[in-house]
């Protein structure tokens, strides 16, 4: 009985509903940030599929993180989208808790997403002789069904503590996206087990996926700056730069938004970092290594100068 009731339950995303005047303004503006998300990791994974000349270890996890970043984009921004011109701005319990597992899911392989890139760039300056020995597709392929199993792992175990919990009648969620704080936060049920759950998780994925991060920068710069040539430095630390700012920027928002204050003066300042860490990083990934990275700009100009050679025939 109290399962049924709590598949009853509805949750309000208030979302900016402050901000009556700025609605129209803001679904604009998100609407072409996730159009630039949608055709900018599409369109990385495709070009990365159509030239020979990327079908390397670097470029097939890129392919994946594309394919992540385009999922978790997916997952929140329509939702947020039809907050911004509907007046009913209610989900379903069930809505709400599976957005949070796919969610979950796509933001926890990413974090070992870029982890495992980390490792690769380590391989590929600190070992280059070995790199094609070492980097072999079967432990591409392991170091990527790793990251996404462990995000699903993590996922499936949160979600299912979630279900336990007991919901009554309508519940205001003062943020767009269903995260697993606010969840909890509405429950009339004991938090402690879902609490100590997602600490642990968090403080897991964060702390290793870290630490594989910086220890293997560490070598890297090490390596950096035994190198004779200045040029040889330069050239060898522009193939990390790309990745180190997707890793900056993604880190950073994170330890931002989960140490940041929970006092109602700071509840702006908390949507405007979840804003940026669920819509707009999703889209400056792919910004950042098309914009960063010769190869992917040389083999953009090859497919557009192929196709306007196709149309002039």
């Amino acid at each position: 009985m109290q399962d049924n009731q709590t598949m009853l339950v509805t949750f309000i995303l208030l979302g900016f509903s402050e901000y009556p005047d700025l609605q129209v303004p803001l679904f604009l503006v998100f609407l072409a940030v996730y159009t630039i998300t949608v055709l900018g990791n599409l369109g990385m994974i495709l070009i990365i599929r159509v030239s020979p000349k990327l079908h390397t270890p670097m470029y097939f996890f890129l392919s994946h993180l594309s394919f992540v970043d385009f999922c978790y984009s997916s997952v929140v921004t329509p939702k947020l989208l039809e907050n911004l011109i509907v007046e009913d701005r209610t989900i379903s319990f069930t809505a709400c808790v599976t957005q949070f597992f796919f969610a979950c899911v796509f933001v926890v392989t990413e974090t070992f997403m870029l982890a495992t890139m980390a490792y690769d760039r380590f391989v590929a300056v600190c070992q280059p002789l070995l790199y094609t020995v070492v980097m072999s597709p079967k432990l591409c392929s392991v170091l990527v069904g790793t990251s996404y199993s462990w995000g699903l792992i993590c996922s499936v175990t949160l979600t299912s503590f979630l279900l336990k919990l007991s919901f009554r009648g309508n519940n205001v969620i003062n943020n767009f996206v269903c995260e697993h704080a606010a969840i909890v936060a509405l429950s009339c049920s004991d938090p402690y087990i879902n609490q100590q759950l997602i600490f642990f998780s968090a403080t897991f994925n964060e702390i290793s996926s870290l630490a594989i991060i910086l220890t293997s920068y560490a070598f890297i710069f090490i390596t950096i700056t035994k190198m004779p040539s200045p040029g040889g430095r330069s050239k060898t630390f522009s193939t990390c730069a790309s990745h180190l700012t997707a890793i900056t920027i993604f880190h950073g928002t994170i330890l931002f938004l989960y140490c940041a204050p929970t006092t109602k003066s700071s509840w702006l300042l908390v949507k405007v970092a979840s804003v940026f860490y669920t819509v707009v990083i999703p889209m400056l990934n792919p910004l950042i290594y098309s914009l960063r990275n010769k190869d992917v700009k040389e083999t953009v100009r090859k497919l557009v100068g192929s196709k306007l050679l196709c149309q002039l025939l």
